[in-house]
């Protein structure tokens, strides 16, 4: 597969964006923002959409470390 062009790009990206979008205002409910998901998987190569989605759920876990803080587990090892 060749690399996508500047305007595939663009439509990638902005596809992605409105998926999060969604996914942000519906409190991660995937069944709700079913077209906005095809639609990505459309508009973006497959390498792509495993990288973005990759990508949101480690942002999430994040921004949850941040707000929260990090407790470990019970019996973790203590580095």
């Amino acid at each position: 597969m060749s690399a996508p062009n500047a305007s595939e790009r663009k439509a990638c990206w902005g596809a992605k964006d409105e998926l999060w979008k969604c996914l942000d205002v519906h409190q991660d409910q995937t069944s709700i923002c079913e077209k906005h998901q095809r639609e990505f998987e459309a508009k973006c190569p497959a390498q792509w959409v495993k990288y973005f989605m990759k990508r949101r759920d480690f942002l999430k876990y994040k921004e949850k470390i941040q707000n929260e803080g990090y407790e470990p587990t019970e019996g973790a090892s203590k580095l």
